[in-house]
């Protein structure tokens, strides 16, 4: 594809016209400059950490054929462009260097502070027992044609999203979509079939202003859908009916869920022994013997469910693939271990989601709840202490450590801990810093019948060593437990 054809795609400031960039081919586009090859086009993104347009010579030593950016720049030996934005630009040009590969195919929207990863793997699974080929971007992987990826973000950029499309032979596209992803543009220009809002609370107000801020990013997904596309809202959540109140008034079709008498598909009953959904969806009553444990996670089957029926799978199909999901890696995993003591491992680092895992862990229960947690460094403070809270109403006795310190110290990390649970938690608590040394303490002073819960990290790499020579949560349990 010619330099020139990319360039006339892009609202630019440039000296001169088009018909001064020279008839160059373009192999490739990258936005990272060690990547870059004979022929690509580097795009200059300013990050948290890095910004882009500090690597520019880099990208051009390594065969950078033109360079897109936002700062002023002249002298360069390539071409440059300069946007108003580099990371809407990527989106662009990635799409027309791809040839669009999203446009024929469905693309399901999942955004929410918690359930995305579970709702997003569930749907998948649902669609791919009842004949649809399905790819999946999240959180812990992408699935492209069946195969698995690696990612970095929730959300990929849409240079990541549309190199994998591009190969895909899925009917189907399952996204996780995280308000960073809205407002930094990872998903311009995608438009899409359905999406779907699982719930909103106390996260990220590190990056957004206020719970406002927060919710008009997320609701940013639903101004992407497609004239004729269908929302799928948790109207139980507070700004689930203010959004479903907003698109209604739009004139956006929308399905509702939740335990209201109202909702379009009802969770009319849950138990958990033995465990039990029963949905109604238009007067029908659905009954499913699920694997996944709480009430949070009903909800999570019933937006799955919802959507899978919107999409035209029938409603024993999608029962029987509910059924038959075990879970997703790092989501409330169960570990049960020789001595009769069940280790959950998951991903919870919110409020809400450490209240739904811990009454979820409770279900499990015949002895003592302990549960094991910490907090990131240079993220959100400000939901520490009601997490704390949390931790010492349901659980018997709960055990403060490291999660990931980013740039924080480990003295002030530990002085932060001790602090916090003087003001927030009560004597059912222990600070031990180490994550491997307080995951072998809670295994060595359970006894046969308790939980241990350890929250925070799911399966993500532990980012500092620790006493033992493990390198997630799940492997601490395995190594510690004796497995």
């Amino acid at each position: 594809m010619e330099l020139i054809e990319l360039a006339n795609i892009l609202d630019f400031e440039q000296e001169g016209t088009l018909g001064d960039f020279p008839d160059t081919i373009v192999k490739g586009l990258s936005y990272r400059s060690q990547d870059v090859q004979e022929g690509y086009i580097f795009v200059a993104i300013k990050g948290y950490h890095q910004d882009g347009h500090n690597y520019i010579e880099h990208a051009i030593e390594n065969g950078a054929c033109a360079v897109v950016g936002e700062k002023p720049i002249t002298g360069l030996k390539v071409p440059y462009i300069q946007v108003d934005n580099s990371r809407k630009a990527l989106g662009l040009i990635s799409d027309h260097f791809y040839d669009y590969p999203t446009h024929n195919k469905t693309l399901i929207g999942i955004t929410g502070t918690n359930g995305k990863t579970t709702t997003s793997f569930l749907l998948r699974h649902i669609l791919e027992g009842n004949g649809y080929s399905c790819a999946l971007f999240g959180s812990t992987k992408n699935i492209v044609n069946g195969e698995s990826f690696a990612t970095a973000n929730t959300t990929p950029n849409l240079l990541e999203i549309n190199r994998l499309l591009s190969k895909s032979d899925d009917d189907v596209v399952v996204m996780e979509v995280s308000s960073h992803a809205l407002t930094q543009y990872r998903v311009e220009g995608i438009t899409f079939d359905y999406a779907l809002f699982t719930n909103l609370s106390h996260d990220h107000l590190d990056y957004h202003d206020s719970m406002e801020d927060y919710f008009e990013a997320k609701r940013k997904l639903f101004d992407m859908l497609k004239a004729e596309g269908q929302a799928v809202i948790n109207t139980d959540d507070y700004w689930g009916e203010q959004l479903a109140s907003q698109l209604e008034s739009q004139a956006v079709s929308t399905v509702s869920i939740g335990e209201n008498a109202a909702s379009d598909v009802r969770i009319a009953e849950y138990t958990s022994t033995p465990r039990q959904l029963l949905l109604t969806e238009k007067h029908e009553r659905v009954s499913i013997e699920p694997k996944l444990y709480g009430l949070h996670n009903m909800y999570n089957i019933a937006m799955a469910y919802g959507t899978a029926r919107q999409i035209g799978v029938d409603s024993r199909g999608a029962v029987e693939s509910i059924e038959s999901f075990d879970g997703v890696e790092g989501r409330f995993n169960r570990i049960e271990l020789e001595s009769g003591v069940t280790c959950i491992v998951d991903y919870a680092h919110t409020p809400d989601a450490l209240f739904h895992s811990l009454n979820a862990a409770r279900e499990l229960c015949e002895g003592d709840l302990i549960h094991l947690f910490g907090f990131r460094g240079d993220r959100d403070p400000s939901k520490r202490g009601e997490m704390i809270s949390i931790s010492s109403e349901l659980s018997d006795r709960y055990i403060l450590t490291f999660d990931d310190l980013n740039s924080v110290s480990p003295s002030e990390m530990e002085e932060s801990l001790i602090r916090l649970q003087e003001t927030y938690g009560n004597e059912k608590a222990k600070v031990i810093t180490d994550r491997t040394l307080a995951i072998a303490e809670a295994i060595k002073t359970a006894e046969k019948g308790d939980c241990i819960l350890i929250t925070g990290k799911g399966l993500e790499k532990y980012q500092q060593d620790y006493h033992h020579p493990v390198h997630n949560d799940k492997e601490a349990v395995l190594y510690l437990g004796g497995i």
